[in-house]
C-alpha cells in the first residue's frame, strides 16, 4: 500500500504453531471449556489446531500463536458472532464459550500465558481436495456473496491492521521477497503481476469500496460437505480491504487447476454479484487482483519456507499457484477485465455501447467499402463448414474460388457473403487453440467474396493504425486497421486478407477519408491460404495490442465477451438482415409448387424469378437480402411496412372488425375525411374492399341512377377483375383470351398524344366520344348510362391526356345525360403530384370516383365516392350492403394512409421527385435514340421504347430486354402498352432523387449494353 515501508524477513513474519501435547490440549479443553473427548491434530500456518470430538459434537480447539494479538483474536470472535446474528444461513464455526461464558479464554504452561478459542467443527473436505463441477462453483460464488452482503455491517478496530502481510491491498510490499523464488521464469512471471497491480490497481484503489473481510477464502478454509454445501473457516487474516479482494483472494484458488478458467470465473462471479453486485470498477480489476494474490502465495511462500523449511503447508499452494499465474499470464489483461466485466453483468467493452449508438446515429455515414453498393447487388451466403456445399473444394483456395465463380453467374451476384459469429471448422494451426476448452472458431468478421484486387476504400474517415502482412498459414496476410472516430470515443476496424499490393498503398498515421481506396484484395498465395476475399472486423478495444493483427475468431464459449469487443460489421456494412439466411428453397421449388397449387393464368414477372421476403419504404428484399428499387407497386403508396399503417392495422384488429350493420365511429370519421378530399358536390362515400369492386358498384350507381345500361369506355382502359368491369376494359377483352366487345359496350379512342392519330388535338378524341355516344343510342335509344375512364391511362402506356381532354369528353356525355366515372385507383391520392386527383389536372369535376390500390397501402380497401343526388337515386328499396366494406380495421388503415400523406408532404414530394424524374429520363433519352417518348405526372411515369423514331415502330422486345436488366441491376420495373414497349414507372411514395438517380444511372446503363 501507498506509505508503507517494504517488509524485511525479519519483521513481518510470525512464530512457529505451538506445539503442545495432546494431554496438556485434553486439560485445557476440560479445565477452560469443560469439554472431553478425543483430540485430533488439523493442519495450519500459525495456531495449533485440534479437532476435538465429543458427546456435543465435533468442535475445533485453537491455541493461539504467541505472536498474535489479543485484539486480532477478539475481532474474530466479534466477527463470527457478527454473523450468526446477521446471516445464520451461513456454514461457519460458531464459539462455544468458556465455562465462565467468554469466547476467549487463557490457560497458563510454565511461565507463558497463551490464549485459546473453540468453535464448532464445520464438516466436509477442503475445496482444494474435491472433484468440482458447475453447481460447486456457482454455491460458492452464491457464499461469498453472502457473505460480503453480511460483512458490511461489520467493523472492529483490529481490523486495521498498520501492516499485515496477507492484505492483499498491500501487494507491492512483497516485491521485497522476489530474491526468495527459486527459478527466473518463476521470478519474472511474479514479478510482472505484481507490476501489473501497481499500475492497474494501486491508481484506483481510493475508487474502491472497503469494508472489514474474511481475505482467505483459500482452497484450504473452503469445505464442501457431503450435500455439496459450502462452509468457511480460519478468520485470522481478517482485515479493512478493498471489498472486491474477497471475490479475487477466493477466485485464485477456486480456479487452481481449471481449464477454462474464463468460464470458472463466470460461474463463481455471477452466483457472486447476485447477492452482492459489484461496482464497473471493481469488475475492472478482478482479474489483476487474482493475479497479484497469486503472486504474493508464491512470494511469501518461498520466503517462509526459507525460514522454517520444515513446515511442508507452507509450499502447499506454490506449484498450482505458478500454473495458474502462468495460465493467466498468457491471456491478455485487457481481455480478462472484459470477461470479469461480463461475468459482473457489465459490458465487456464499456465503451461499446456508446461506439454502437454512434455507428447507428444519422452522424456515421458510411461509404460503400468495395465501392458497389452492397444493398443493391446481388450475393449468396456460404457456409465454412464441413459439409457445406462448395466445402469438398475446402484445402483447395482456387478450386474453392472456382466454385464460387459458377456461383456468381448462376445466382447473379457480385459478391459471396460469410457470417458474422458463425461457428467454422475450417481454421486449423497453433494460432487457433486457446487457453480454454474449445478453439478460436467463432469468426468475428464479415468476409466478401470477390475478385483479387479489387479495391478496398475506407468506410469513415480515420487514421491508419498499422499496415502489416500477417503472412502465417490461416492468418490474414497483408492486413490494415484504422482507428475512427464515435464522438470522442475510438474504435479500429480491421480489413483482412489483401494483397501485398496493399502494404504501399498506406502506411501508419496515414489520415484518409471515407471512400478513400486503402487495400486490394488479396489471392490465396499471399492472403493466408484463402480464397480471395475481404475481411472486415470491428473492434471496439484493441487489447492493448497495437501489433497489426487480432483475433479474427475465438471461442464459442467467450462470444457474449467477443461480441462486444467486435460488435457486428453489419453495423457499417448495412447489408440487410436476410442476406445472412440460407436459403433452404429454390427458385424452381417453389415456381413448381405455385404451379401445382396456383391457377395458371396468374403470371409471374421477370426472367430470373424473384421471391421476395420483405419491404421497406420503396425498397423491396429478395431471400438472399439484395434490396431492389421499387418503381413498379404503387399499391404500397405510403411505402411498404410503413409503421403508421402496421400499428393502426394491429391496434384496431385487437379490438374489433366486424361489419357496418353496427354504430362505429371509425367508418364514420374516415368518410368525413376522405368526402372532404373532393370537389363538391361529391361528398357520400361507399366502401368496398377493391378496386375491381369500386368500378362494379360505380356501374352500378349510374345504371340505377340513369335508368340506362349501356357503357363508354376508353381504349386500352382497364378497371379489375370483375365480370362487368372486365366488360369495360378493352386491355382485357381485346387481348389473348378476351372475348371481345359486347354490344353494350362501346370504346373510345384512347388520346395518345404521342402516338394517336390526333396528337394533342383534345377536341377531335373527344369527339370519339360523341360517336360512341351516338352508337349507344343505336343500340339502346336512351344512351349510355356513364362514360369510364381513368384519368390517366396505366395499362394503356401511362398516357397523359391533352390539356382539357376530359373537360370536352365529359361535356359531350352529359350532353346525352350519361354520368362521368374517374376511375382512379391507380393515380389518386397524390401521386401527380400538384393535385390530389389526376382528374382534377383535366378541370373537371366527376359523377363519381373510384378508389382503389393506395387506398390501404396494400390492405384490402375501396372507396366510390359520389354525390347525394345520386346517392339518393341509388337508395331505391334494394339494399346496398358489402359484409366487410368499410369494416374498423380497414377504415383505420386507410386513415392512416391520408395521415401519412399529409404528415410526410407525399403529394409535394411527388411533385419535386416526379419532376426531378422526369428531367433526369429525358436526359436519358437525349442518349438513347430508342427512347421514343418520356412521359408522365408526378410519380406516374412511362417511357416509350421504339425501334426508329420517325416510324414510331414499338420495341417490344428491347423493352422486355430493359425490364429484365433493370431487375438484374436492383432496379423493378415492368411493360405496359397495346405493344407491350412502354417502362412503367409508379413507385411507392417515398421513392428519394437518390433512388432516381440510381434507376436513371441503370436505364442508361441497361440501355447502352444492349
Amino acid at each position: 500500500m501507498t506509505g508503507a515501508s517494504s517488509p524485511s524477513a525479519e519483521n513481518v513474519f510470525v512464530s512457529p504453531p505451538p506445539a503442545f501435547s495432546e494431554p496438556q490440549l485434553a486439560d485445557v479443553a476440560e479445565l477452560v471449556f469443560g469439554l472431553h473427548g478425543s483430540l485430533h491434530p488439523l493442519s495450519s500456518e500459525r495456531d495449533q489446531n485440534l479437532r476435538l470430538r465429543t458427546g456435543r459434537g465435533d468442535m475445533v480447539l485453537k491455541i493461539a500463536n504467541v505472536s498474535e494479538s489479543k485484539h486480532d483474536l477478539e475481532m474474530q470472535c466479534a466477527v463470527l458472532t457478527h454473523l450468526a446474528a446477521v446471516a445464520p444461513e451461513l456454514v461457519v464455526p460458531r464459539l462455544v464459550p468458556t465455562k465462565t461464558g467468554e469466547m476467549l479464554g487463557s490457560f497458563t504452561v510454565g511461565t507463558g500465558d497463551h490464549l485459546v478459542r473453540c468453535v464448532t467443527y464445520v464438516p466436509g473436505r477442503p475445496f482444494a481436495e474435491i472433484s468440482r463441477d458447475a453447481t460447486t462453483f456457482i454455491k460458492l460464488g452464491r457464499f461469498l456473496g453472502l457473505l460480503s452482503a453480511a460483512l458490511v455491517g461489520f467493523g472492529h478496530p483490529a481490523a486495521h491492521r498498520s501492516h499485515f502481510l496477507w492484505n492483499l491491498d498491500d501487494a507491492q510490499s512483497c516485491s521485497a521477497l522476489l530474491d526468495s523464488i527459486v527459478g527466473d521464469d518463476d521470478r519474472e512471471l511474479v514479478a510482472a503481476a505484481l507490476r501489473r497491480h501497481g499500475e492497474r490497481v494501486v491508481p484506483r484503489m481510493p475508487f474502491l469500496r472497503k469494508a472489514v473481510i474474511h481475505q482467505d477464502t483459500n482452497d484450504y478454509n473452503v469445505m464442501v460437505a457431503e450435500d455439496s454445501s459450502i462452509g468457511l473457516i480460519d478468520f485470522g487474516d481478517m482485515t479493512f480491504g478493498c471489498q472486491i479482494n474477497e471475490l479475487a483472494i477466493a477466485l485464485a484458488y477456486a480456479l487452481m487447476g481449471e481449464v477454462d478458467v474464463i468460464a470458472t470465473t463466470r460461474l463463481v462471479t455471477r452466483a457472486y454479484v447476485a447477492e452482492f453486485p459489484l461496482l464497473e470498477s471493481e469488475a475492472d480489476v478482478l482479474f489483476d487482483l487474482v493475479a497479484a494474490r497469486l503472486a504474493m502465495s508464491v512470494a511469501i511462500s518461498s520466503r517462509r519456507s526459507v525460514e522454517f523449511p520444515e513446515n511442508d503447508y507452507l509450499l502447499i499452494s506454490q506449484a498450482p499457484a505458478l500454473r495458474l499465474l502462468r495460465k493467466l499470464s498468457s491471456i491478455r489483461p485487457d481481455f480478462l477485465r472484459a470477461a470479469a466485466r461480463e461475468a459482473a453483468g457489465f459490458a465487456p467493452i464499456a465503451n461499446n455501447d456508446a461506439i454502437v449508438a454512434w455507428i447507428q446515429s444519422s452522424d456515421c455515414q458510411p461509404a460503400p467499402v468495395l465501392g458497389i453498393d452492397l444493398e443493391r447487388s446481388g450475393r449468396f451466403r456460404v457456409l465454412l463448414q464441413k459439409g457445406a456445399p462448395g466445402m469438398e473444394f475446402a484445402s483447395d483456395p482456387e478450386a474453392y474460388w472456382a466454385w464460387l465463380k459458377r456461383r456468381f453467374v448462376d445466382e447473379n451476384a457480385t459478391f459471396a457473403l460469410g457470417g458474422y459469429m458463425e461457428d467454422r471448422n475450417v481454421y486449423e494451426g497453433e494460432q487457433f487453440k486457446t487457453d480454454g476448452t474449445d478453439t478460436r472458431s467463432n469468426h468475428h468478421g464479415i468476409d466478401l467474396f470477390v475478385a483479387e484486387d479489387t479495391p478496398v476504400q475506407a468506410m469513415l474517415d480515420g487514421r491508419v493504425v498499422s499496415v502489416v502482412d500477417n503472412n502465417e498459414a490461416y492468418d490474414y496476410g497483408p492486413t490494415v486497421i484504422l482507428e475512427h472516430d464515435a464522438g470522442g470515443v475510438p474504435f479500429w476496424v480491421l480489413y483482412g486478407h489483401l494483397s501485398r499490393r496493399t502494404l504501399t498503398t498506406v502506411v501508419p498515421d496515414q489520415i484518409v477519408k471515407a471512400g478513400d481506396t486503402v487495400a486490394f484484395i488479396g489471392d490465396h498465395t499471399v492472403n493466408g491460404g484463402w480464397s480471395p476475399h475481404l475481411h472486415v472486423q470491428i473492434m471496439t478495444d484493441l487489447l492493448g495490442n497495437y501489433s497489426g493483427n487480432f483475433e479474427g475468431a475465438g471461442e464459442p464459449s467467450r462470444m457474449a465477451i467477443w461480441s462486444s469487443i467486435c460488435p457486428d460489421p453489419n453495423l457499417l456494412l448495412g447489408l440487410t438482415p436476410e442476406s445472412f439466411e440460407m436459403t433452404t428453397e429454390s427458385t424452381n421449388y417453389l415456381l413448381n409448387r405455385r404451379r401445382a397449387l396456383l391457377g395458371p393464368s396468374l403470371s409471374i414477372s421477370y426472367r430470373r424469378k424473384l421471391t421476395i421476403t420483405r419491404g421497406t419504404g420503396a425498397r423491396l428484399i429478395d431471400t438472399a437480402g439484395r434490396t431492389y428499387i421499387d418503381c413498379v407497386n404503387n399499391v404500397c403508396h405510403v411505402g411498404h411496412s410503413h409503421p403508421h399503417v402496421v400499428e393502426a392495422l394491429a391496434r384496431q384488429a385487437g379490438r374489433l372488425n366486424t361489419n357496418t350493420r353496427y354504430l362505429h365511429r371509425s367508418i364514420l370519421d374516415y368518410a368525413d375525411r376522405l368526402g372532404g378530399l373532393f370537389p363538391d358536390p361529391l361528398s357520400v362515400v361507399y366502401f368496398v374492399n377493391s378496386g375491381s369492386e369500386a368500378n362494379e358498384l360505380a356501374m352500378r350507381l349510374a345504371r340505377t341512377a340513369t335508368g340506362r345500361f349501356d357503357m363508354v369506355t376508353l381504349d386500352w382502359g382497364y378497371h379489375g377483375n370483375t365480370n362487368d368491369v372486365i366488360e369495360i376494359s378493352p386491355y382485357k377483352f381485346n387481348r389473348k383470351g378476351g372475348t371481345g366487345q359486347a354490344l353494350h359496350i362501346q370504346v373510345a379512342e384512347l388520346p395518345d398524344p404521342y402516338r394517336g392519330r390526333f396528337g394533342s388535338d383534345s377536341q377531335a378524341y373527344a369527339m370519339s366520344v360523341k360517336h360512341c355516344v351516338d352508337a349507344a343510342r343505336q343500340h339502346d335509344p336512351r344512351g349510355p348510362a356513364a362514360l369510364i375512364s381513368e384519368s390517366i391511362s396505366g395499362c394503356g402506356g401511362q398516357v397523359i391526356f391533352p390539356h382539357d381532354y376530359l373537360r370536352a369528353a365529359y361535356a359531350h356525355a352529359r350532353d346525352a345525360g350519361a354520368l362521368c366515372i374517374a376511375d382512379e385507383v391507380q393515380v389518386g391520392f397524390g401521386r401527380v403530384g400538384d393535385a390530389m386527383w389526376a382528374f382534377e389536372q383535366q378541370g373537371v369535376v366527376p359523377d363519381i370516383v373510384t378508389l382503389g390500390k393506395p387506398i390501404g397501402n396494400g390492405h384490402p380497401l375501396g372507396a366510390v365516392v359520389t354525390t347525394r343526388a345520386i346517392a339518393a337515386a341509388f337508395n331505391n328499396g334494394m339494399e346496398y350492403f358489402n359484409t366487410f366494406g368499410g369494416n374498423p380495421v380497414s377504415c383505420e388503415v386507410g386513415m392512416a394512409v391520408l395521415d401519412i400523406i399529409e404528415h410526410e408532404g407525399l403529394q409535394e414530394h411527388a411533385h419535386i421527385t416526379g419532376d426531378f424524374f422526369l428531367t433526369s429520363l429525358r436526359a436519358v433519352q437525349d442518349r438513347h435514340a430508342a427512347i421514343g417518348d418520356v412521359r408522365g405526372r408526378g410519380l406516374f411515369l412511362g417511357i416509350e421504347l421504339v425501334l426508329d423514331r420517325e416510324t414510331k415502330e414499338p420495341a417490344t422486345d428491347l423493352a422486355a430486354y430493359v425490364v429484365n436488366a433493370l431487375r438484374d441491376r436492383g432496379v423493378l420495373v415492368s411493360t405496359d402498352g397495346p405493344f407491350d414497349n412502354v417502362i412503367k414507372i409508379k413507385p411507392p411514395m417515398p421513392l428519394t432523387v437518390g433512388d432516381v438517380d440510381i434507376v436513371c444511372a441503370e436505364l442508361d446503363a441497361a440501355l447502352g449494353n444492349d
